[in-house]
């Protein structure tokens, strides 16, 4: 997502074999890969970002082979439109606005794309994907608990409320 993200990738896979080519692109515009290409495309934390979701998932379909799998991961829909104050929880807006807004979890403005659930699944199905499997699960350690007390990821929130949403496509 910036040039400083892929200065620090390149030392540290300077080593890797066969080379890795990395590209700093906006999601919605071919940034030269190949189509029918990949077997996997991986988005960790990274969809949301997305300005333009259909655009992207179309590019997705167009890199991967017919059968290939795409996985990601992103911040639940429920998650940030729920807050969690003196153990109870309360919607901040609601879960049918859908588009940019301030996320309040950063120090600094980060704009980020608000869906829900439904706008992923059809947008998946509507640009050429079956889905395979959906998870929403929760696991934190002891550790975690302690490290995010009083924090945007608290558990007293995820014991409510999903953090994480990660879906498994296949390309038709």
């Amino acid at each position: 997502m910036s040039k400083k993200q892929i200065k620090a990738a390149n030392k540290l896979l300077s080593n890797c074999r066969p080379q890795v080519k990395l590209s700093e692109s906006p999601m919605e515009e071919n940034p030269g890969l190949p189509e029918d290409y990949f077997d996997i495309v991986y988005s960790i934390f990274a969809l949301g970002w997305s300005t333009n979701l259909d655009k992207t998932l179309g590019n997705v379909n167009k890199y991967l082979k017919t059968g290939g799998k795409f996985i990601f991961s992103w911040e639940h829909p429920l998650h940030s439109r729920v807050n969690s104050k003196d153990g109870v929880l309360t919607f901040d807006k609601s879960y049918h606005e859908e588009g940019p807004y301030d996320h309040e979890a950063w120090d600094h403005p980060a704009i980020m794309q608000q869906h829900k659930l439904s706008t992923y699944i059809n947008s998946l199905i509507s640009n050429g994907f079956a889905i395979e499997r959906m998870l929403e699960e929760v696991r934190l350690t002891d550790e975690d608990i302690h490290r995010h007390a009083n924090r945007w990821y608290s558990y007293e929130k995820a014991k409510s409320v999903p953090t994480t949403l990660i879906i498994k496509s296949r390309k038709m």
